[in-house]
């Protein structure tokens, strides 16, 4: 997990707070929402994703701060700078792109298109063809830890004409 990644695991107030409540030694959903006010479906969620990024973990005895982890990601230190984008292209993938994963899909359909564009150059072949199993796996990697669904990244695809489909069959046209 990158630096960012971890800011981007306790850049939701419900997940700050939870990760502040298993820190303080509350162990379990109950006690977590007791202490938070949040309900348990909120906390169950919050811990689910503070696991999934590495910060807590769900050992048999309860939940737990991993602070090996924490000391791991401080030892790494600081995001770097990064240089300044060479074109408008390039800043609009520095922007929606981590670690080649989508954070989010741009409102603006320019912005968009330009994303869309760099995703199926480099998941999709002109002129082969692909079975929907084999798009979606595709694009799932391009999904995973982001805020973009693999099927609304399907749908924007063929809505823009970057991929033809008929009876299941997947193309660049």
């Amino acid at each position: 997990m990158s630096t960012r990644a971890l800011a981007g695991a306790l850049a939701d107030d419900r997940r700050r707070l939870v990760f502040a409540a298993v820190t303080l030694g509350d162990g379990d959903v109950p006690t977590v929402a007791a202490r938070t006010g949040l309900s348990a479906r909120d906390v169950a969620t919050a811990v689910r994703r503070l696991v999934d990024a590495g910060l807590v973990t769900d050992t048999g005895s309860g939940l737990q701060v991993d602070g090996e982890r924490l000391r791991e990601l401080a030892r790494a230190g600081g995001p770097s700078a990064s240089p300044p984008a060479a074109s408008p292209r390039e800043a609009i993938l520095r922007t929606f792109l981590r670690d080649g994963t989508l954070t989010r899909l741009p409102a603006q359909r320019g912005r968009r298109r330009v994303l869309l564009e760099h995703v199926t150059e480099r998941s999709f072949e002109p002129g082969a063809r692909y079975p929907e199993p084999a798009v979606d796996d595709a694009l799932r990697a391009w999904c995973e830890g982001g805020g973009v669904d693999h099927v609304t990244l399907r749908r924007y695809l063929v809505d823009d004409r970057l991929l033809a489909r008929d009876h299941g069959v997947y193309w660049r046209p």
